[in-house]
C-alpha cells in the first residue's frame, strides 16, 4: 500500500498544477489584456511541459506495477484506472509536441477572436493550421497505427469511436430533419421586444444560476466573447454574454453553463484533487448542462415562473402571457449560432461540425478550404447562404483551442440528457408543481445523486446506465423534442 499512497501523493500535486493551467485559461478569456496574449502563451507552454514531465514520470509506471494485486476499493481502484490510462496516453506524446500545443492554442485564442471580430476566416486560417497540424501529430503519436480521431476523442468521451456517433447521428437526422420541416412552415410565434440593459441582464442571470442551485461561495460569473465553464471543486468559474435585444442568449446560456459548474461543485467532497474530482467525461457534462437548460429551464413550468420574474426586472417584454413566453423561449427560426440554436436544430449544428472536423484531421480537408466547406454544407443542411464568417465557421472557440474531438459530446450530451430526463420524471413525478415555483431543488438533488457527486466514479455509459435504470439510447431524446414542438406548433 505504500505505492499507492506515494502515488496518490504525488497525484494530487498535479491534478493542483492542472487547476493552475485552468486558471490561467480563464483569466485569458476574462481579465488579461490583449496584449498579454504572447508571453501568456508562453506562460501556457511552460506549465504544460511540467504537467507533462509529471504525468509521464517512470515511477508512475512503478507505482501502477507495484500496487497490481493489492485489494483495492472501489475508490482506488477507479483513481488507478484513470492515472493508468492518463500515463499511457501521455507517454505517447513527445514532450516538446505537448508544449508546443499549449503555447500555440493559447495564442490561437486571440487571433481567433479578432479575426471573429473582423469576420476575417483568411486571416486566421494560417495559425488553425498549424493547430490541425499539431493536434494530428498528437492524435497519430495516440492512435499508436490506430484511428487518429478516435484517440483525439477519447480525451473528451473514453471509450466512444467516430463509427458509433456516426450511427447514432444517422438514427437522430431523419426524424429531426422531418420535424424541423412541419415546424418551419407553421407561423413563428413572437419573440421578446425591447431593449434590455447589460447591467440588468447580469442581474437577472445571476438570480437564475441561483435558482438552480450554484454557490457563489464557491463560483464566479463572469463574461466573455464565448461562454464556458472552468474550475473544480470549492473554485468553480462560469461566464456568459449579453445582447441589449436577446437577453436568451444571455440568460440559457448561464443555465447551460450552471449545469456544467454543479456538477463541478456537486462531487463528492473527498474526491477533491484527486481524478476522481472532475466530470467523467465531455459527454456526461454535457448532459447536466442541457438537461439543466434545455429539459428543465425551457420546460413549461419553469418558463410560467421565469415570465414573472422577467415583468418584474424588465417591465413590458412584448409578449402577452405565460403561455406565449413559453413558445418564444423554445421558438424555432432560421438561425446560424450553435449556442442559440432551438432544440430542434440544435444536433443538426453538432454533426455539420463533426463531419468538418474529422476531415480536417484526416486531411482531406485543407484548413484552407474550411470556410467554403462550412458554407456548402450549412446550405445543404438549412437551406439557407451563411451571411459571414462570424455566423459562421469563425462562430466557435474550439478549433481555435485544439478541441477536435469534443463536439459530438454535445449531442450525446443531449441524448443523455433525454435518458436522465425520463428517468427523473419518473421520480419525481410532481416535479412541475415545484418548477412553477423556481424550485429546481426537487430535480437537482436527484441530478447530484444520480450523476454529479460520483465524478469519475464511473466510466461515461456505466453513469448514466445507473442512473437510469437501462443503456442510454437516442430514442428518449427525440421521443421527447417531437412531443414538446409538436405540441407547441399544434402538429
Amino acid at each position: 500500500m505504500t505505492a499507492l499512497t506515494d502515488l496518490f501523493t504525488y497525484q494530487k500535486d498535479t491534478e493542483a498544477l492542472g487547476q493552475i493551467a485552468g486558471r490561467l485559461g480563464w483569466d485569458q478569456e476574462t481579465m488579461m489584456p490583449r496584449g498579454a496574449a504572447d508571453q501568456r502563451g508562453e506562460e501556457m507552454a511552460a506549465i504544460e511541459s511540467v504537467l507533462h514531465a509529471r504525468r509521464t514520470d517512470p515511477r508512475i509506471g512503478d507505482w501502477l506495477a507495484a500496487a497490481e494485486g493489492e485489494s483495492l476499493s472501489e475508490v482506488d481502484a477507479a483513481q488507478l484506472r484513470h492515472i493508468r490510462r492518463s500515463f499511457e496516453r501521455a507517454s505517447r506524446v513527445p514532450a516538446d509536441l505537448a508544449s508546443e500545443l499549449a503555447r500555440v492554442t493559447s495564442v490561437a485564442q486571440g487571433h481567433w477572436a479578432e479575426a471573429r471580430g473582423k469576420d476575417d476566416f483568411a486571416s486566421f486560417a494560417p495559425v488553425l493550421a498549424r493547430v490541425v497540424a499539431l493536434r494530428q501529430q498528437e492524435g497519430q503519436a495516440l492512435a499508436n497505427g490506430g484511428d487518429t480521431y478516435d484517440a483525439l476523442l477519447e480525451d473528451y468521451e473514453p471509450g466512444a469511436t467516430a463509427v458509433q456517433l456516426e450511427a447514432m447521428f444517422a438514427e437522430m437526422r431523419p426524424r429531426l430533419v422531418e420535424l424541423r420541416g412541419k415546424v418551419l412552415e407553421k407561423p413563428a410565434p413572437a419573440g421578446l421586444s425591447g431593449t434590455f440593459g447589460e447591467a440588468e441582464q447580469m442581474a437577472f442571470t445571476a438570480k437564475l444560476a441561483l435558482a438552480f442551485g450554484y454557490d457563489l461561495s464557491r463560483g464566479r460569473i463572469d463574461m466573455a466573447v464565448h461562454p464556458f465553464s472552468s474550475g473544480s471543486g470549492s473554485d468553480v468559474r462560469i461566464t456568459t454574454r449579453t445582447s441589449a435585444t436577446d437577453p436568451f442568449n444571455c440568460f440559457y446560456s448561464t443555465i447551460h453553463e450552471v449545469g456544467h459548474a454543479c456538477y463541478e461543485q456537486n462531487i463528492d467532497a473527498g474526491y477533491a484533487l484527486t481524478p476522481l474530482g472532475g466530470g467523467v467525461s465531455m459527454g456526461v457534462h454535457e448532459s447536466q448542462s442541457r438537461i439543466y437548460e434545455n429539459q428543465l429551464g425551457r420546460s413549461r413550468a419553469f418558463t410560467g415562473w421565469m415570465f414573472e420574474e422577467m415583468k418584474t426586472a424588465f417591465g413590458d417584454i412584448g409578449v402577452a402571457d405565460a403561455d406565449a413566453f413559453y413558445a418564444a423561449v423554445n421558438r424555432v427560426q432560421k438561425d446560424f449560432i450553435r449556442t442559440e440554436s432551438d432544440e430542434l436544430q440544435y444536433n443538426l449544428h453538432i454533426m455539420l461540425r463533426f463531419d468538418l472536423e474529422r476531415a480536417l484531421i484526416s486531411g482531406d480537408l485543407p484548413v484552407a478550404d474550411l470556410e467554403s466547406a462550412w458554407n456548402t454544407r450549412f446550405k445543404a443542411d438549412f437551406g439557407y447562404d451563411v451571411p459571414k464568417a462570424s455566423l459562421g465557421c469563425l462562430q466557435d472557440v474550439h478549433w481555435s483551442l485544439g478541441l477536435f474531438g469534443y463536439f459530438a459530446t454535445y449531442s450525446l450530451g443531449n441524448v443523455y440528457a433525454g435518458c436522465l430526463s425520463n428517468a427523473l420524471r419518473a421520480d419525481v413525478p410532481d416535479l412541475d408543481t415545484a418548477l412553477a415555483a423556481g424550485n429546481t431543488a426537487p430535480a437537482t438533488t436527484w441530478l447530484r445523486d444520480k450523476v454529479q457527486r460520483h465524478g469519475g466514479l464511473y466510466e461515461p455509459r456505466e453513469v448514466i446506465t445507473q442512473a437510469c435504470g437501462a443503456a442510454p439510447t437516442a430514442a428518449p431524446l427525440l421521443d421527447y423534442i417531437e412531443a414538446k414542438f409538436s405540441e407547441i406548433y399544434g402538429l
